[in-house]
């Protein structure tokens, strides 16, 4: 094709410049189209009164969507949960995070764990949700929360956390200290409940039987909230731990104990000489039989028959083998009558006596049953078979009472319908 002449591509140029300028006016039309819907202004200035105004779609609730950015670069427990909006906020709660090196925790721990150092600080270690919960629902107070998700704490009682001191920490730090094999991401240091003041639930206070339960000797952490246990279902008024016993609040019994400790009231580390000013007025002290069929023959002590080696087997007491005098025997050790486990014994407030698998009974129980008018009570096992485990006795007995106690009632009842 032939090139175009001179004088036609200087005539094409100012055309060119000319298109260009106007594509750039009509893209800032769009512009200030986008940019203000109301007004548009032309290149010269003018307002374009025949313009129609273009809807705009604004930001829904720009405002709170600022405000909500704000609020997430805030403290998290500030913010207000979906279900409970200004909780929070209201508390004014705040937590801290422990970094690494951080010795709260390993020297709070210190305390829980050592029984010396418990008692003396007035504080116990709570792990898991249920547990915590219980405690709060309780009365307990809480001092600390340690914690991995933030989570955990929200699904406490709000209005029960003030003025504790809330510490997220790793995981794996919790999991060092922890009792359980799969630890929950929450533990609470409380102060050492005190059974006057702790509000039990109704429920258990209404099915509350007029029994205690006396715990001596036990050492076996396991065994001992499993006893808890089984107080509390039976629905014991009250158990007493007396000196020698292992601490009712260490971990691994609070474990076993499965809340218990919040269900019924329990009165730790008590001197023999305290334990009759926590019964009530005419309580005949029971002592549980862990001895088996050989306790009958305690008995045959006048008449030189193995009464003695039975109660050596019985009592376990260490302490007193070296002034043991056959001459003078019957002269200090209480002698009690042996009753079968299914013979009523709950004729009046009871007390039964749980002695530990190891060092059995104290001289001091017996001494106490003898003083009350009480009893041992027989629970017989097959010949050869040794005595049974200690929780396990002492459920047995603590339900059996509770079926006595039932039928009375029963019986009492069907007296009032016929008269």
């Amino acid at each position: 094709m032939a090139a175009p002449a001179k004088g036609v591509w200087c005539s094409l140029r100012p055309l060119l410049r000319v298109v260009q300028t106007r594509d750039l006016d009509a893209r800032r039309w769009v512009r200030a189209l986008r940019r203000s819907p109301v007004r548009v202004l032309s290149p010269s200035g003018q307002v374009l009164k025949d313009q129609k105004r273009a809807p705009v779609k604004q930001p829904r609730k720009a405002v709170p969507e600022a405000s909500s950015r704000e609020q997430r670069q805030k403290h998290p427990l500030e913010t207000s949960p979906s279900q409970t909006p200004h909780t929070w906020e209201e508390a004014g709660l705040r937590y801290d995070k422990a970094f690494p090196g951080d010795r709260r925790l390993s020297s709070v721990m210190t305390i829980v764990k050592s029984r010396p150092f418990r008692e003396k600080q007035g504080k116990i270690l709570l792990e898991g949700r249920r547990l915590i919960v219980d405690a709060l629902k309780a009365g307990a107070v809480p001092k600390v929360f340690f914690f991995s998700r933030l989570e955990y704490v929200k699904e406490l009682p709000v209005d029960k956390l003030k003025g504790v001191s809330l510490i997220k920490v790793k995981f794996e730090d919790i999991k060092d200290w922890s009792d359980l094999v799969t630890p929950q991401g929450i533990m609470g240091i409380f102060a050492k409940p005190d059974p006057v003041k702790m509000t039990y639930p109704k429920t258990q206070l209404h099915h509350s039987l007029p029994v205690v339960l006396i715990c001596d000797n036990l050492r076996d952490p396991g065994n001992l909230g499993t006893i808890l246990r089984s107080a509390a279902g039976a629905g014991c008024s009250k158990v007493l731990l007396t000196k020698g016993c292992v601490d009712a609040w260490e971990p691994k019994v609070l474990r076993a104990g499965m809340g218990a400790h919040f269900q019924v009231p329990i009165v730790n580390n008590l001197e023999w000489e305290a334990v009759p000013g926590h019964l009530p007025p005419d309580t005949r002290v029971y002592v549980a039989d862990n001895c088996g069929l050989c306790a009958q023959t305690q008995t045959a002590n006048k008449t030189g028959g193995h009464g003695g080696a039975c109660d050596r087997q019985f009592l376990k007491f260490h302490k007193y083998e070296e002034d043991l005098d056959t001459n003078t025997r019957e002269d200090w050790l209480p002698t009690l009558e042996v009753q079968g486990y299914d013979v009523d014994w709950t004729e009046a407030p009871a007390a039964v006596v749980i002695g530990g698998e190891t060092h059995g009974v104290s001289l001091e129980s017996l001494q106490l049953a003898e003083s009350t008018g009480g009893r041992r009570l027989l629970i017989p096992v097959v010949p050869g078979v040794d005595s049974l485990n200690s929780a396990m006795a002492a459920s047995i007995l603590l339900f059996e009472g509770k079926r006595q106690l039932r039928m009375k009632a029963e019986d009492l009842s069907r007296d009032r319908s016929y008269h």
